[in-house]
């Protein structure tokens, strides 16, 4: 039994459009918005942000509506729906976008997250693993990699989660979470020089990182207790 409950299929938003388009100009299509929308979140500005977002939501629903969906629709609206933190809807959309779209596999990936955030780790890798392997070069490979090393991590499978934060950071390598973790791993198991290094990584990145900087003190004082 599905533990999510099913998005309207048809359900639209008749609301006046928040964003008129001026004369002669195409109005923002819902990828569009979404991008416009996590731009706007990434500089702080949340409020213009969740405008852009509700378009996204009402312009793929009014596509779903009237049978002129394609893959962008359900890709948008599952990224949207992961940024608002709708966890159990963007599953939902994802569903209905996978059986139409099996090879999507942003869409395959957007579900990993929203099962991670709800703690299903057993779909989250799943979801996780299927993607990288289907495009292990796409656009989210890295930060696919980077949430298999999470759930390995969680479940105290320290060795498995070095491997995958090891390959997230050779992606994207300017992270300084993603080297801090790699760090707190090779530290679980007594790696003392190899985490030394990616905590010095962490800190040559963001020099106030508080914790990289005690683990890197941690680390260095058994590296000196093993000489």
């Amino acid at each position: 039994m599905r533990f999510y409950a099913l998005v309207p299929f048809l359900l639209v938003w008749y609301v006046f459009p928040l964003f008129p388009q001026e004369a002669g100009t195409a109005p923002l299509t819902a990828m569009q918005h979404y991008r416009t929308g996590r731009n706007l979140e990434a500089a702080g500005r949340m409020e213009e942000a969740e405008a852009h977002y509700g378009e996204v939501v009402r312009i793929c629903q009014e596509e779903v509506s009237r049978n002129a969906a394609n893959r962008d629709t359900y890709a948008a609206i599952t990224w949207t729906l992961l940024r608002q933190r709708k966890y159990q809807e963007a599953l939902a959309w994802g569903e209905q976008g996978l059986r139409l779209y099996a090879n999507d596999y942003r869409i395959l990936e957007t579900m990993g997250e929203a099962y991670f955030y709800l703690d299903d780790y057993k779909r989250s890798l799943a979801s996780m693993q299927g993607y990288v392997n289907a495009v292990p070069q796409g656009e989210r490979s890295s930060v696919a990699y980077f949430f298999i090393g999470e759930i390995f991590r969680l479940s105290g499978k320290y060795r498995h989660a070095d491997i995958a934060y090891t390959t997230a950071v050779r992606l994207e390598p300017g992270l300084a979470l993603w080297w801090y973790r790699l760090a707190s791993v090779r530290e679980s198991v007594g790696d003392y020089r190899p985490a030394v290094e990616a905590y010095q990584e962490a800190l040559r990145i963001n020099p106030a990182y508080t914790e990289a900087g005690a683990g890197l003190a941690r680390a260095q004082t058994q590296v000196g207790d093993t000489q």
